[in-house]
C-alpha cells in the first residue's frame, strides 16, 4: 500500500489498523474541515483501509462542522464493512460528543492502546 501524503493527517500502520493523528490543534475553519473530510474519506474510499483509529490527543478544539465529517466517515466505514474507533479525546471535546449523543454513535476509547485492543 502506498503512503499518500496528507496535509491535515498523519497516518501510521499498527498491524491491520490505520492510526490517524491530526496535524491541526484546532479544527474549526471551513476550508480545513472540507480538506480534512476529503482526506479522511480518501483513507476509506481510495486506500481501502478497513480499520481506522482516529487519535484526537493533539486536538484542542473541534467545531460542529468537523463532527459532521466524522459522522459521514462513520457511514462510509460501515458501508465498506470497516470499523472506526476514536481515542484520546479531551474532556471538553468529549462533552460535545455527549451533548450531541455522538458518544453513542462512535466507539470512543480512553487512549490509543485501549482503542487498538478493542478492534
Amino acid at each position: 500500500m502506498t503512503m499518500t501524503a496528507y496535509r491535515h493527517l498523519e497516518v501510521s500502520q499498527v498491524g491491520d489498523v490505520s492510526v490517524v493523528r491530526f496535524l491541526d490543534r484546532k479544527i474549526v475553519e471551513d476550508v480545513n474541515i472540507q480538506e480534512l473530510g476529503q482526506e479522511m474519506f480518501r483513507l476509506v474510499e481510495a486506500d481501502g483501509r478497513e480499520r481506522l483509529l482516529l487519535d484526537f490527543s493533539t486536538v484542542d478544539f473541534l467545531s460542529s462542522a468537523a463532527l459532521g465529517k466524522l459522522i459521514t466517515l462513520d457511514k462510509k466505514m460501515k458501508a465498506h464493512g470497516g470499523a472506526l474507533k476514536l481515542a484520546g479525546i479531551r474532556p471538553e471535546i468529549y462533552e460535545v460528543f455527549a451533548i450531541t449523543k455522538l458518544n453513542r454513535l462512535f466507539d470512543i476509547r480512553r487512549d490509543e492502546a485501549e482503542a487498538l485492543a478493542a478492534f
